[in-house]
């Protein structure tokens, strides 16, 4: 599905370089962890994933296109869906209007389909008191799960997410990764997750880390 070939990236000097000449491939119905320590590049490598940057070097290739051909505003808007630490919630309006919202501006194929909304939302355990409040109302846990159910209900064969269970407790952690899994599995998507944790990385199906300005398979 994405593949990344001799992609470099670096800020001032091609010298000070966070990495150079990487290649990856990533396919649907997977999940990916990117693993390391802070400030290797990790982040940086999503942001070129997600069509947020550009690489110095190199091409992002989807499905036989490569990212430049494509556009990144209309990859983006079509073919990724992001999934923030911070959640990136519309915080002046409830979980099922951010759902609705997303649906449209990305042109989902369920767009203006309330129930759909409602659906997904239930399905990761909101009640319909929750999904009608206003998100800032919701606990750690439960604004991540709308954010999850924002990717869900949208129709981008790509999910990428940055951290996504930095603020949550062990609990909130573990419901949240098994959510990711099954998005990958049942939905037939393809999960990209930057994370520290450990725990994180061992849950999805393959995972690569990033040391000394390279990537490593190590499962």
């Amino acid at each position: 599905m994405l593949e990344l070939k001799n992609i470099g990236y670096w800020y001032d000097i091609q010298d000070n370089s966070l990495f150079e000449d990487v290649n990856l491939k990533f396919e649907t119905g997977q999940s990916y962890a990117i693993v390391g320590q802070s400030g290797s590049g990790k982040t940086t490598l999503l942001s070129l994933i997600s069509g947020l940057d550009k690489p110095k070097a190199g091409e992002i290739i989807l499905d036989g296109q490569s990212l430049s051909h494509i556009g990144l505003t209309k990859y983006r808007q079509k073919h990724v869906s992001i999934v923030f630490q911070s959640y990136n919630l519309l915080t002046y309006m409830s979980p099922l209007n951010n759902l609705l919202t997303a649906m449209a501006v990305t042109k989902s194929s369920h767009e203006g389909d309330k129930n759909y909304a409602r659906g997904m939302l239930q399905k990761l355990g909101l009640t319909d008191e929750q999904m009608t409040k206003n998100v800032q109302r919701l606990s750690g846990g439960q604004q991540q799960r709308v954010a999850i159910a924002r990717t869900m209900c949208c129709d981008a064969k790509l999910v990428v997410a940055d951290e996504p269970t930095g603020n949550l407790d062990e609990d909130n952690t573990q419901e949240v990764i098994q959510l990711f899994q099954k998005i990958a599995h049942e939905q037939d998507r393809c999960v990209i997750i930057v994370t520290h944790e450990p725990d994180v990385a061992a849950v999805c199906d393959h995972s690569y880390r990033l040391a000394h300005h390279e990537f490593a398979l190590e499962k």
